[in-house]
């Protein structure tokens, strides 16, 4: 997710300062980019383009930084050490939001992002890059949680759905120019610019949307209750979910006998966190907010596992260059935009359960059509219209989701509700990935370290097929989920 940037000092004297939080004002029909939420949105969305940025070019510097640190052995471990931080941030993040407002948490989090990027920038081996990537997965997971928040407390109902439009805008530009501007500067100035260079542009959305913040969206949110102290119970789940996360990762990584002890002791960890920190019904898809939060976990985990292997399977099958396969992606950020923007639109609001259930059967579709082109006789354009309407349904998913748990969620408890959303996002891509890679390899595929596109050249195409239908059927199953979103009152 500088030299200018504030220091805990100034975090703190601000948090002095902060008055209880405003209700979120919707004046006439000012919008997210009117006079009121100009600077806050404004502010909000630079700062979710810059993670954007980050996600989308680190990836493409990844594997040149791990061959120059003579850490190719330990390169999965820079994407995991991310993940497994993020998660323990963001119930921090909720919990931290929900007691004093999301400002704090914002500030922190920014602050961490830059602070690990540069770590890993400046690294002079790998076990200082991966602890710079731990660093930064601490400040996205903080972020995204307190974003959520913020939402929450300055927007009204009626503009979540248009500021959640604005977040997946954001992704469209990154997603195709993150790659080839971070290759063109790792080729002429070198892998570290790409990471030492994105803090520097966390200026201006510090400096646009802090003010805001402070004024529309600080402080807790009933100024009048005390203050509620940390759940340390809470706060040890959320450590047990990212130490079981990130052995899951290392057994997945590592296809021996001797791998099911820590997978194992993964899943030892995971399993009574997931249940003590996700909403009581969401494994049985109770109705209102434990499905909202199923649902996230399924349409994420199902869709991100199968994209995972779609460059390998136009790579290893069709003899595609990996830059052709990444680019037969690069559509898909401008429909998941679009689907975003058709769930933003107010006549859409009575029909959002319609829309989520639509939305699944297109992401389901998507993945069940991907691997036609392992057949000689399909066109590998096929695969960029299956994913272009994948991305479509993710879009409209992806964001009502958003819109329904801020709905739900009564303002004190936006930010652990955010938090278990975002967990129920991430989790869900480790775990089905794990599964995926695992039917991958049993079928023929190889160990695939993460990105790597010519460890399995003689792949068998069962393998691939083991892995996209029955994300497939995952997907399928999120149409049934989507019909339990709605909360039923009095019979009806």
């Amino acid at each position: 997710m500088t030299a200018l940037e504030p220091s805990d000092a100034d975090v703190a004297t601000e948090a002095a300062t902060e008055a209880a939080p405003p209700v979120a004002t919707d004046p006439g029909q000012d919008g997210i980019l009117g006079k009121t939420h100009r600077a806050l949105s404004i502010g909000i969305i630079c700062v979710v383009l810059l993670i954007a940025f980050e996600a989308t070019a680190v990836g493409t510097a990844m594997p040149v930084a791990a061959r120059e640190l003579r850490g190719v052995s330990l390169y999965a471990f820079a994407f995991s050490a991310y993940f497994t931080t993020s998660l323990f941030a963001m119930v921090l993040s909720g919990q931290w939001a929900d007691r004093s407002g999301p400002l704090r948490p914002l500030v922190t989090g920014i602050t961490a992002f830059a602070l690990g990027l540069l770590l890993s920038g400046t690294a002079g081996a790998m076990w200082l890059f991966i602890a710079g990537r731990a660093v930064q997965g601490l400040g996205g997971g903080l972020v995204i949680v307190a974003l959520y928040v913020v939402v929450s407390r300055a927007y009204s109902e009626r503009l979540r759905p248009a500021i959640m439009a604005a977040f997946a805008a954001s992704w469209v530009i990154p997603s195709v120019v993150g790659p080839l501007a971070s290759g063109t500067v790792t080729e002429h100035l070198g892998w570290r610019w790409v990471f030492v260079g994105i803090p520097v542009l966390v200026i201006l959305p510090l400096a646009t949307a802090l003010p805001a913040i402070r004024q529309m969206a600080s402080g807790p949110a009933d100024s009048s209750e005390p203050v509620p102290a940390f759940d340390r119970r809470r706060i040890r789940l959320a450590l047990a979910i990212s130490l079981g996360a990130g052995l899951l990762q290392y057994a997945g990584q590592d296809l021996t006998w001797w791998s099911l002890l820590p997978g194992a002791a993964g899943a030892a960890l995971i399993v009574p966190a997931v249940l003590g920190l996700l909403p009581h019904g969401t494994y049985r898809a109770a109705r209102g907010m434990p499905s909202v939060i199923l649902l996230r976990g399924v349409a994420a985990g199902s869709f991100i596992a199968a994209e995972s292997f779609v460059p390998l399977m136009l790579v290893t099958q069709r003899g595609l260059s990996p830059t052709l396969a990444g680019l037969s992606l690069a559509v898909g950020g401008a429909t998941w935009a679009l689907g975003s923007y058709i769930q933003s639109r107010p006549r859409m609001e009575p029909h959002r359960e319609r829309l989520l259930m639509g939305g699944m059967v297109l992401v389901a579709v998507a993945i069940a059509a991907a691997p036609s082109v392992l057949i000689a006789s399909v066109p590998v354009w096929v695969v960029g219209v299956a994913w272009a309407v994948g991305c479509l349904g993710m879009g409209a998913v992806i964001a009502s989701t958003s819109v329904l748990l801020l709905k739900l969620s009564p303002p004190e408890e936006a930010g652990t509700n955010s938090a278990a959303l975002q967990i129920s996002d991430g989790l869900s891509n480790v775990l089905l990935l794990a599964a995926g890679g695992a039917a991958f390899a049993a079928l023929g595929g190889g160990a695939v370290g993460a990105h790597d596109l010519t460890a399995t050249d003689a792949s068998h195409p069962a393998a691939f097929a083991a892995v996209f239908l029955p994300m497939a059927a995952v997907a399928l199953a999120g149409v049934w989920v989507a019909t339990r979103v709605r909360v039923v009152r009095d019979g009806v």
